[in-house]
């Protein structure tokens, strides 16, 4: 027995046994996620014998709950305010006034594209179920209208969200890897940004071939937008989201060409702080556009918050066990295995993250999971010949394959835009799978051509 526990290879007993518990434990018998999560860090730190050897078998139930609680240190700020600024965006009229002006502005013709910008743009504070419910009514508003086009409606909405909650912080899939990989925050932003540019233009490619192979009928009824007493400018609409950007970009640019960082800019890019000043901005204005006095607007804020406080929870425990796993010599063995082959790292993070998408459903969890195990495999004085932010997008990409009945996502879209199952898998699913091999590909051509070291 001892021989087995010590073995090389072990680590990778523990890595997939703990994603069977995983996928166990959320898709046959319903787990919260969160209590799944910690539990297969628990799991993974009863089977790892370095860790009992060193600090005893109390650390196996010690070493996740202080995991868990640094994981939620780095990003429950973040999240939180990005939770606020999604509900304060979708209530200010903010978030429709950008669908809109998108639609106005480059017509129906153009309408899935429009939608699929929309849905790229406020993906990358609002979460990705958020900005569905928000855009499904303005997409099936459209094909009422016209009479065809749904099904490109719905695949560009969702394929545009779907990018950048996967690519882009402050989501959590993407924070939470940046701050495991200890990358900047605003090159990790400004790479996901540009790296999204090719999937969203095969977005609208794919959705129209889909367009012309299904007739689908919409079978939703709408709902009543939000009531707005003051419209605001375009301008403003964007502020919330384009302020942070600004902030934590300009910092992270002026450091990479100056080769030094002020102390009163590092503050304005903190991460914290940038989200702060979005967050500050998105709640006057929805005070404004609504009449709404302090106490009114701060009852308002309760219910984003307790959106975010779930996610925070959730995110927090997959940091748990990401981080159990990477303690349980995955890094090593992965080396091992892979030693005298020439395996490119950039496919290696993709497959992990998918598989561990595929498997559990979540794609936070598989972000977070795949770059503490890539991050263990670095930390073994690995020399990249590319800035590891190829590996954060090459995972980030892996996150979205495959997106099938064990993933909530899977059912938002489904539900929320009247398709069946088999539907979704024709639509849903195949996109996520193409722009996920697409976007692969992409960051593996560009590690070569574009190192960045």
């Amino acid at each position: 027995m001892y021989s087995i526990f010590h073995t090389d290879y072990w680590p990778f007993v523990i890595l997939l046994s703990s994603i069977g518990l995983v996928t166990l434990l959320i898709s046959k018998w319903r787990f919260h996620p969160f209590i799944a999560l910690v539990l297969a860090a628990v799991f993974v730190g009863l089977l790892s014998p370095a860790l009992i050897a060193e600090e005893g078998l109390m650390a196996a139930f010690e070493s996740p709950m202080e995991a868990l609680g640094d994981m939620a240190g780095n990003i429950a700020w973040v999240i939180a305010l990005a939770a606020i600024i999604g509900a304060a965006m979708m209530e200010s009229g903010a978030a429709e006034n950008i669908v809109n002006r998108l639609l106005k502005t480059m017509g129906e013709k153009q309408a899935s594209l429009a939608l699929m910008l929309a849905g790229f743009i406020l993906s990358i504070p609002v979460f990705l179920d958020t900005v569905f419910f928000l855009l499904i009514p303005l997409g099936i508003t459209l094909a009422l209208k016209t009479g065809k086009d749904y099904v490109l409606y719905v695949t560009a909405i969702g394929g545009g969200a779907a990018i950048t909650h996967s690519i882009v912080p402050p989501t959590p899939g993407p924070l939470i890897m940046a701050e495991t990989m200890g990358l900047d925050l605003g090159i990790v932003i400004l790479s996901g940004l540009f790296l999204g540019i090719f999937p969203a233009v095969l977005v609208i490619l794919v959705g129209k071939r889909m367009n012309r192979k299904l007739n689908i009928p919409v079978r939703i009824n709408l709902n009543a937008s939000p009531v707005v007493a003051k419209k605001l400018s375009l301008s403003l609409s964007l502020a919330p989201i384009v302020l942070p950007i600004i902030l934590i970009g300009t910092a992270s640019l002026f450091e990479a060409i100056s080769g030094r960082l002020p102390d009163w800019l590092a503050l304005m890019g903190n991460k914290n702080t940038a989200m702060a000043a979005g967050t500050g901005l998105a709640l006057y204005l929805w005070a404004r556009s609504q009449n709404l006095g302090a106490n009114a607007l701060w009852s308002k804020i309760g219910k984003p918050l307790e959106i975010g406080g779930l996610i925070i929870l959730i995110t927090s425990a997959g940091g748990a066990y990401g981080a159990m796993i990477g303690q349980s010599g995955i890094g090593d063995a992965i080396k091992y295995a892979t030693d005298g082959l020439d395996i490119h790292l950039v496919p290696l993070a993709w497959l992990i993250a998918a598989v561990l998408k595929t498997a559990q459903g979540s794609g936070t969890v598989a972000m977070i999971s795949s770059a503490a195990i890539i991050t263990a495999l670095m930390g073994n004085n690995f020399d990249l010949p590319y800035h590891p932010v190829y590996l954060l997008m090459a995972m980030g990409f892996g996150s979205l394959f495959v997106s099938w009945m064990n993933d909530s996502a899977f059912w938002v879209v489904a539900r929320m835009s009247g398709l069946t199952e088999q539907e979704a898998l024709k639509t849903w699913t195949l996109l996520l799978a193409i722009i996920s091999l697409a976007g692969m590909l992409q960051v593996w051509l560009l590690s070569w051509i574009v190192p960045l070291t």
